[in-house]
């Protein structure tokens, strides 16, 4: 507990078990707060929405065997998304590992494929040093998650702790300054180009690039457009602002990167989802790819300028590199006034569902009302993008979710560990009841806890991202996506002493985002919506973003 204090860390999510009880004995004697969840699977997501939020690293605990395999799905939900966190968990003694001993799994095997690193402390003597490295490593370079898997003994033991005075590791070497000569290069190519737009992505947000994106984009007046791990890079009410690019992204973003020549890519992996299919975004058009980890450059897409560093880093000298120069593009470009256009026309001529809690309204009612400041995550499905179509987000570097793997049941216990991190601010998770229900339990720990966050339940009683493939893909035939009208979410909310609010008219959803706004538990607002709503615009898998599907 002193190495972890030592790292300053002040929370740590977490479940008991035998097999780490040592290190729960130590809570009694520092200044570490620990938050008990119901599940290890919701710890490892609550350190992630700390470690997003705060971006340092979140901190879970668990015990060994079940326990530490239960950390493993949001492990890896960190690893996807570049999400800073170290993962503690106990093992059995080191005399039993490899004998089969109650409990004992080989937590260090099957985490290696979704950490960046694993360390398995033998004496106590290597405990601090374990950990000092662990959180070096989570925090630099591209973040990402640390596994601390130590035997029981080695807990119990005595020695003398000796914390090293700085952390190096043989072989391990972020990358951080970018090469002026290349951060040259891509802006004379992005002063030739005729139709240049910028892609920013997730890498944006880790880096805190805010200013230095929107300065770069305000300075060469040119629009810019994210992936929707990259939602909140940019301000979306801001001028330049075209949305979310993707199979759900703004129908004008889509638009308006098909026909750029020249894309600065700014702290993104060009994912399938981002950019349809990888041989006809690239087919057309230079990209400039500027990315903290040199693995991503060139990986899905063909570069033309590669410039490997930190993206606020790289921003920076590229601001520096165009101060005094004389850029011939104005506000009055043809280029730049036709993505206006464009973003007017179908923000004006996009239909929407036209029942009174159609996704669009609800959306932009929580908009309406909530104050710029606050962090919303979402779960995974519908609603999430939903969220990326019709919740902008006006405060850079407040919006997350789960991205990379999808994870179902992420953004409740995400949105708990986004309140310890920011707790003077609302948070909201905006779910959908199929992925709700996954890590519901962690009302317990939002009321126990005084964690008091917001839930709202975009509910159409079925797995509805499922449902609408089917609908779409499979003629309609449906299996295993009607959940029914089971539970009953504001019983359920009840039960666990948070408040519930079923809302079924505006005038009703206004007054219970107001009353959430003002509780100090947890409160769960449940919108019945139509099941057969579906997300649109939507761009079919393994075809370019210009076959993009439109509401009719």
């Amino acid at each position: 507990m002193t190495a972890l204090e030592g790292e300053g860390v002040r929370e740590v999510f977490g479940l008991p078990g035998g097999a780490n009880l040592p290190m729960y004995d130590e809570f009694n004697r520092c200044n570490i707060r620990h938050i008990l969840v119901r599940h290890e699977q919701s710890a490892a997501h609550m350190a992630d929405g700390y470690g997003r939020v705060s971006r340092r690293p979140g901190v879970c605990f668990a015990t060994s065997g079940p326990g530490a395999t239960n950390l493993l799905t949001g492990i890896a939900t960190a690893q996807a998304d570049s999400a800073p966190m170290v993962a503690v968990t106990g093992q059995v003694p080191v005399h039993f590992i490899g004998k089969d001993a109650f409990q004992e799994s080989d937590i260090m095997g099957m985490a290696n494929p979704v950490v960046k690193y694993a360390f398995q402390p033998r004496t106590p003597e290597e405990v601090p040093i374990s950990v000092q490295k662990a959180f070096y490593i989570a925090a630099t370079g591209r973040p990402g998650p640390v596994l601390v898997d130590i035997p029981k003994d080695v807990q119990s033991a005595h020695a003398q702790m000796r914390p090293m005075d700085g952390v190096s590791m043989r072989g391990y070497h972020p990358w951080t300054d970018p090469d002026i000569q290349n951060v040259g290069r891509a802006i004379e190519t992005l002063i030739r180009a005729d139709k240049p737009i910028i892609l920013a992505g997730g890498g944006t947000i880790i880096s805190s690039a805010f200013a230095e994106l929107q300065a770069v984009a305000e300075m060469l007046t040119i629009p810019v457009v994210t992936t929707f791990k990259g939602k909140g890079a940019f301000p979306e009410n801001h001028p330049l602002s075209m949305g979310p690019i993707g199979m759900h992204g703004h129908a004008e973003a889509n638009k308006i990167i098909t026909e750029a020549d020249c894309v600065l890519a700014v702290g993104t992996r060009f994912s399938d989802r981002s950019v349809g299919t990888f041989e006809d975004f690239e087919s057309r058009r230079t990209i400039i790819h500027i990315d903290v980890d040199p693995a991503e450059i060139g990986k899905n897409q063909t570069t033309r300028v590669a410039v490997v560093g930190d993206v606020k880093a790289s921003l920076r000298v590229m601001l520096r590199l165009l101060e005094g120069r004389k850029i011939d593009r104005d506000e009055g470009g043809e280029w730049v006034r036709h993505a206006r256009e464009m973003r007017e026309y179908w923000q004006e001529n996009l239909k929407i569902h036209p029942g009174e809690l159609g996704a669009a309204k609800i959306l932009r009612k929580l908009r309406q009302l909530l104050p710029p400041e606050s962090v919303v995550t979402t779960e995974v499905g519908q609603h999430q993008m939903w969220a990326s179509l019709f919740f902008d987000v006006i405060s850079p570097g407040t919006f997350f979710s789960s991205t990379g793997l999808g994870t179902m049941g992420w953004g409740f216990p995400a949105a708990i560990g986004a309140k310890v991190a920011r707790p003077g601010v609302p948070v909201v998770d905006i779910a959908g009841d199929g992925s709700f229900n996954m890590t519901e339990n962690s009302l317990a720990t939002s009321v126990l806890e005084d964690i008091p966050v917001i839930v709202f339940l975009v509910n159409n009683y079925s797995l509805g991202m499922v449902a609408q493939w089917q609908r779409t893909f499979y003629k309609r035939r449906m299996v295993g996506v009607d959940q029914g009208q089971c539970p009953d979410y504001v019983k359920l909310a009840e039960s666990y002493g948070a408040q519930g609010i079923r809302a079924q008219s505006m005038d009703e959803l206004d007054a219970a985002i107001r009353a959430g706004l003002k509780s100090d538990v947890a409160t769960v607002i449940d919108i019945p919506i139509d099941p057969e709503e579906d997300v649109l615009p939507f761009v079919q898998p393994g075809t370019p973003l210009s076959k993009m599907i439109l509401p009719s």
